[in-house]
């Protein structure tokens, strides 16, 4: 397979910083080697922004933060991510914070909708990132941007890269979910996104919950999208994150989640994010970041 690789080192959209080191921190961890070892061809490494530090740009909008820059940001992305699709390349983006998934989706969209396919996301996080601004408690965009790429919430995002919703929420399945506001959860209900939260884990067993996962996208999507926010899994197996909360998913979990969503055939981009090296414990955050996207692309135990 063609991989292009897409480095986003920018954090504006959450309110710990460290994030926008995570791209470097994976790369270092052997992602080019492990990808390689495993027949693939990396056809493009780079990223598509130059960032200022944020002490040189303006918040903004109180209830959303730094949107001018991470808009800017995520079209760029935007622009490759389609790129990439068209050349018939699997995008792999390494955030920096999830607001760059705002790019991610708007590009992934702009293919499947000029192909007359159906989007499907898989959301690997401990939160909902479905906030508006009517919502958001903190004004942070990294918590507004599954639901602006559903759209919902301010225009500028909403229509970022192109007009109306990126991906349909009925589209949309949530995994290892353990941290939602209160009009946050009224908002994904409404909009009717599936949720296996950590609690539904628990209930019914790991292995339940991911067959069930496997049967809704077979079901409701074309293509895939996964985007994986390494703050879902436990601290115990990746500390360097910008909001860690215990309770979490394992590596094992984790590892078994991706290689099975390798097998169905349909993934076909992802993103990691919030990488965060400042609190990481000898880089093993970033190091099983590559081991999941190994799993994802291939890698087989046995």
């Amino acid at each position: 397979m063609n991989i292009h690789i897409i480095e986003m080192p920018l954090d504006f959209g959450a309110s710990r910083h460290g994030s926008d080191m995570g791209p470097s921190a994976i790369r270092l961890a052997g992602l080019r080697t492990k990808l390689e070892s495993l027949g693939h061809t990396l056809v493009k490494y780079n990223s598509p922004i130059q960032i200022n530090p944020q002490e040189y740009e303006e918040v903004g909008n109180l209830k959303a933060k730094y949107l001018k820059p991470i808009t800017s940001a995520c079209v760029e992305l935007a622009k490759e991510v389609e790129a990439s699709y068209t050349a018939e390349e699997f995008p792999l983006i390494l955030g920096g914070d999830h607001s760059i998934v705002l790019g991610s989706l708007a590009g992934v969209s702009a293919f499947a909708k000029k192909n007359n396919k159906k989007l499907g996301v898989l959301y690997v996080d401990a939160h909902g990132d479905f906030n508006t601004p009517e919502t958001t408690p903190s004004g942070n965009i990294h918590g507004e941007c599954l639901a602006a790429s559903c759209g919902l919430g301010l225009p500028e995002l909403t229509n970022l890269y192109f007009d109306g919703q990126k991906v349909d929420p009925h589209n949309v399945c949530f995994v290892g979910t353990r941290d939602l506001d209160v009009g946050e959860k009224d908002i994904m209900r409404k909009a009717g996104v599936t949720v296996f939260t950590m609690s539904d884990i628990e209930r019914q067993g790991f292995p339940a919950v991911v067959t069930q996962v496997v049967d809704f996208f077979k079901a409701h999507a074309d293509i895939v999208h996964v985007s994986f926010d390494m703050d879902v899994l436990d601290p115990m197996f990746a500390p360097g994150t910008g909001i860690p909360l215990p309770a979490g998913m394992t590596n094992r979990e984790a590892l078994l989640l991706m290689e099975e969503m390798c097998d169905i055939g349909k993934v076909k981009s992802a993103d990691i994010v919030e990488v965060n090296p400042i609190l990481d414990v000898r880089n093993q955050t970033a190091i099983l970041a590559v081991a999941l996207a190994a799993r994802l692309l291939g890698e087989k135990l046995y």
